[in-house]
């Protein structure tokens, strides 16, 4: 979407009056999902930091090493809430490299693009048998529960891999129309949960400013800055604050680390690993948990 000049009319519902948060990581890794307004902020950001491409790049790979780590625990099913645009390689595509033919995916988000994209990508390279993209609000996970189902694609009875990844620290506001003005990130993980089968884990990455360097915690502070008056607020969480969207699930080793941490041995010899010189600038803490 970034050739020369010729921007391709968006899909139905894309809000090109400001930009778009998936858009914009979308930009960070180096794909062509998004639009000039979404270039002209995520350039902005990037003149001042250009350690954003890396931080973004280190959070996916990630997002790789969880599903091949999963797939080894003998994890068949996948559900990418907030799963963003395809660049760098969605969570079926990795974990075809463990488990060949048997792992089923459904891709959730809000933002029209990256379902749209996410569908062009199965429809290529996928198997609509067996992967799916479902545009879904995050704040509605009876409704989103069951739109999953209708596809037929996950047996929500059976264990999943949970992923939310980048998505806990977009601030999950009521609907429009509320009164409440309170961030919902908490209690709908909380109701995710109790809605995954026993045997299933959850996995969170979650930008923090606790433990950074002081120059990360000044650009976090600016970052946030700029995403609360685009009209996509941001909040940064502690590291207890993360920990806790756990619940009583059993966080596995390593625990709740910086990105880089997370099984390194999971990466693949092909993967360009960013230097980030000191791991605390990666400025996101990753983990996952099983509930037992």
């Amino acid at each position: 979407m970034t050739t020369s000049g010729n921007e391709p009319f968006p899909p139905a519902g894309v809000d090109l009056s400001r930009p778009s948060i998936a858009r914009i990581y979308d930009y960070y890794l180096g794909g062509d999902a998004n639009w000039e307004i979404d270039r002209q902020f995520a350039d902005k950001l990037l003149n001042e930091f250009s350690i954003l491409r890396p931080i973004a790049r280190s959070n996916r790979l990630f997002l790789h090493r969880l599903v091949r780590y999963l797939t080894k625990q003998g994890i068949r099913q996948f559900i990418d809430l907030g799963s963003g645009v395809p660049t760098m390689g969605h969570a079926h595509e990795v974990a075809e490299q463990v488990a060949p033919g048997q792992v089923r995916v459904a891709y959730v988000d809000h933002e029209p693009v990256a379902v749209a994209h996410s569908r062009s990508l199965l429809r290529q390279y996928g198997d609509e048998d067996r992967h799916t993209a479902i545009q879904g609000d995050l704040r509605d996970p009876t409704g989103l529960w069951e739109k999953i189902a209708e596809t037929g694609v996950i047996d929500l009875a059976e264990p999943v891999g949970l992923l939310m990844i980048a998505v806990l620290h977009i601030q999950q506001l009521p609907a429009a129309g509320s009164a409440a003005s309170e961030d919902l990130g908490p209690h709908l993980v909380s109701t995710y949960r109790d809605l995954i089968a026993p045997g299933s884990y959850l996995g969170i990455s979650h930008v923090t400013n606790e433990g950074v360097p002081e120059d990360s915690a000044a650009m976090l502070t600016r970052i946030k800055q700029r995403y609360d008056e685009s009209g996509s607020p941001v909040i940064w969480r502690t590291a207890q604050e993360i920990r806790d969207l756990f619940g009583d699930f059993r966080i596995i080793e390593p625990g709740l680390v910086w990105t880089p941490q997370w099984h390194p041995e999971e990466a693949m010899v092909t993967d360009d690993t960013p230097d980030l010189e000191d791991v605390t600038k990666s400025i996101v803490l990753a983990g996952a948990a099983l509930k037992e």
